[in-house]
């Protein structure tokens, strides 16, 4: 059996995390399965999806900084679509991608114990959605 689930949320920065983790838990609880995959997709091309630590406050801070340090915004790329951010945040999404495959064991999600489901926005701020899928077995 499989489920599916639409999480909604507003970005309020041109750039932030959203750790999407509780949600997901939540969700997996709610479902009932035991044993199976939870498929987290992300689908924006602004916008990039992983797993991250969130043991540390900064974390957050340092990685976006890298980001822009990797692929600042600036005025050459060869599209500019309706923002600034909008050429460097297709590039940052496809470096970081835009799915996460969790294990469900024994009812729940298996992550490590500092770990979170990371929606990063680099173009907001916008209205976005991540689709949640489980499927049993």
């Amino acid at each position: 059996m499989t489920y599916i689930k639409k999480i909604s949320l507003k970005t309020t920065e041109i750039q932030e995390w959203v750790n999407l983790l509780g949600e997901v838990k939540e969700f997996v609880a709610e479902s009932g399965v035991q044993e199976g995959l939870c498929l987290v997709y992300n689908p924006h091309t602004t916008a990039g999806l992983f797993i991250n630590s969130y043991l540390d406050p900064n974390t957050p801070e340092d990685i976006m900084f890298e980001w822009n340090r990797l692929v600042p915004t600036r005025f050459d790329f060869f599209h500019q679509f309706d923002t600034p951010t909008d050429a460097a945040g297709h590039v940052k999404s496809v470096l970081m991608g835009s799915t996460v495959s969790l294990i469900i064991h024994e009812g729940g999600l298996v992550v490590g114990h500092s770990q979170g489901i990371v929606f990063a926005e680099f173009d907001g701020p916008r209205e976005r959605h991540v689709f949640v899928k489980i499927i049993e077995g």
